[in-house]
């Protein structure tokens, strides 16, 4: 495993991060074909044992069953200053609006729910999931300021939103002296390069990482054509964000086939070298103690500059998805 420094701050991550919205009780979220306990916790520790410090989850993920999961895996398996943790919150819900309960005190309350949760006293980082256009920006900035200077988080980042968003509430914190986003995690792949028009120049300018989702597009990106699973089977959400683009993505695809099989290696492995390429440390959902090899090799494997032309070269403009596509009408089940 190779790491890297997490943007403008002293976090020292490894260049994958495992994303947990697939580790949590099956009967309590969305994800029907989430891993329960033991199968969670034999993967986590697995990851630990090939390299992996780097964890994300959310107050979301499987109504916090991954969030604890998560917890009592890592306490049990590792020293707390050998892992990082990152979780993240959702917009204040309809009743808190009812309530008149400020961005700041929602920030608190998820934040002290989520370390419950966790079962740790402090998360090394905590991310904004997606823009609450519900609470005044001013709020939210503010609430997550208050929490760096509490000790319950050591930094802060960002999760789907657009490039003005982040410009704007970052010019509002330096200009405050409040905390700022070291990291935006937004849906960034071979199939899906919307961020390069404005969000990863912006980032890179400012020093913010990049820790994108998806890296795999749910799967697409590591099975030939035509190959299902049980998530492509029972992942809507993924249907939603993919089919539309299905026909051209799969040209796509095939090269990336092709390319994993002159190579000799897996089409996870080329998927992720291309976006290693690209980006700080890729958020990569496991599911199976199999993804965390496929992951930890593509750390290693280095892609000609014509490679990368080649995986490149077909993409076409893609309308933007989830979250991101919802106009500010985003509920709680459209996370990643």
């Amino acid at each position: 495993m190779k790491y890297t420094t997490l943007g403008n701050s002293n976090l020292k991550v490894s260049r994958i991060c495992m994303g947990c919205m697939g580790l949590g009780d099956p009967d309590m979220g969305m994800n029907k074909w989430a891993v329960a306990e033991d199968g969670a916790r034999e993967i986590i520790r697995y990851g630990l044992e090939h390299g992996i410090n780097f964890f994300d989850t959310a107050m979301s993920y499987q109504n916090g069953s991954s969030e604890q999961i998560l917890g009592r895996a890592l306490r049990d398996f590792a020293a707390r200053d050998d892992y990082v943790v990152a979780t993240k919150f959702l917009p204040r819900s309809q009743e808190e609006l009812d309530r008149h309960i400020s961005g700041q005190q929602h920030v608190a309350d998820c934040l002290d729910k989520s370390l419950t949760r966790l079962g740790l006293e402090y998360v090394d980082l905590y991310i904004y999931h997606m823009w609450d256009y519900h609470t005044p920006m001013e709020e939210i900035i503010e609430g997550l300021d208050a929490a760096v200077k509490a000790g319950k988080t050591r930094y802060i980042g960002i999760s789907n939103c657009y490039a003005w968003q982040l410009a704007k509430i970052s010019f509002y914190a330096r200009t405050h002296g409040l905390a700022e986003f070291i990291s935006v995690q937004g849906h960034y792949n071979l199939l899906a390069r919307e961020e390069e028009r404005e969000m990863i120049p912006f980032c890179e300018d400012q020093g913010i990482a990049l820790a994108p989702y998806s890296p795999l597009a749910s799967g697409r990106l590591c099975r030939p054509l035509g190959k299902t699973t049980k998530r492509l089977e029972l992942d809507d959400y993924a249907r939603f964000k993919y089919d539309k683009s299905q026909e051209a993505d799969a040209r796509i695809i095939q090269r990336v086939e092709e390319i994993a099989t002159d190579r000799g290696v897996s089409m996870t492995e080329v998927s992720l070298a291309w976006l290693l390429q690209k980006v700080d440390a890729p958020v990569m959902g496991v599911t199976k103690v199999s993804h965390v090899d496929g992951a930890v090799k593509a750390v290693d494997l280095e892609l000609t500059e014509h490679e990368m032309k080649y995986l490149e070269e077909l993409y076409v403009p893609h309308e933007l998805a989830g979250v991101m596509a919802q106009n500010g009408k985003q509920s709680a089940g459209d996370v990643v």
